[in-house]
């Protein structure tokens, strides 16, 4: 059976066996859960996730975990999650259309501390897709000040991982932000190890 398999894969490999053409399992707004609204700057990010040579990719899955406006995980992990916003959902997922755009309803995270660090408000993203041999991982941030992680990455392409403000992506009170992922080529988005 592993020979009859191999057969049918590109020579890049792919996610799954098999990797649904559509997909409509969308969670892409974490501002709201239930009836309670998330508080905090609510903002739209949207962005491209393309292949080499710039081509658009078609059903690329996004997903997206993040705190909440104070910083905080909606998660057990976090010491206070608690507190967490009872309106901030904190895990999304997305996907791309033909034209290889996305969008995400969510709020600006606030920044946290870890081991004693102060981390800047980012958000964390995995990407998987049709010809992907592996989920990618990475993080966007809001600003470029001094990260742990950010710090990482060489300073040519730290740009790269930073949401760029977009009026023109404002959708009422949510602020536009904009954040492409280019899977493999020229301006590659940093991936991380996961």
């Amino acid at each position: 059976m592993a020979a009859a398999n191999r057969s049918r894969v590109s020579p890049f490999g792919t996610t799954g066996p098999y990797f649904p053409i559509e997909w409509s399992d969308d969670s892409s707004d974490l501002t709201h859960v239930g009836s309670a609204t998330a508080t905090g700057q609510h903002i739209l990010l949207a962005g491209s996730v393309v292949e080499a040579g710039g081509k658009p990719t078609r059903n690329t899955i996004l997903e997206f975990w993040q705190p909440d406006a104070n910083g905080i995980f909606r998660h057990p992990l976090d010491p206070r999650a608690a507190e967490a916003d009872p309106g901030f959902a904190g895990w999304g997922r997305t996907r791309t259309m033909a034209n290889g755009i996305y969008r995400l309803r969510t709020v600006i995270p606030g920044g946290y501390e870890e081991n004693g660090v102060m981390r800047l408000p980012h958000i964390n993203v995995m990407v998987v897709g049709i010809g992907l041999t592996r989920r990618l991982v990475t993080t966007l941030f809001f600003g470029e000040g001094p990260d742990p992680v950010l710090d990482l990455v060489p300073k040519a392409r730290r740009a790269r991982l930073v949401a760029k403000r977009d009026a023109s992506l404002d959708d009422g009170a949510a602020q536009g932000y904009r954040f492409d992922v280019v899977m493999q080529g020229e301006g590659e988005t940093p991936f991380f190890a996961d």
